[in-house]
């Protein structure tokens, strides 16, 4: 069952990447990407979230998600 919200979050963002057009906007859906994967594979969801937020906002600066 983890598994596939993993994997639903997962498609679920790569998906929405696409559409984001600023940084806090994929800033926060980041934020959101990396709370869900965190709390299904049992890690802080708090720090899925800062991490996922910082990786949103810099993958457009990386060539990640243009």
């Amino acid at each position: 069952m983890r598994k596939s919200i993993l994997i639903l979050s997962l498609v679920s963002v790569s998906a929405l990447a696409g559409c984001l057009q600023t940084d806090g906007e994929r800033a926060l859906a980041g934020a959101a990407a990396g709370a869900v994967v965190a709390d299904a594979t049992d890690n802080n969801a708090l720090t899925g979230a800062a991490l996922g937020a910082l990786a949103g906002t810099y993958c457009d600066d990386a060539g990640i998600c243009n």
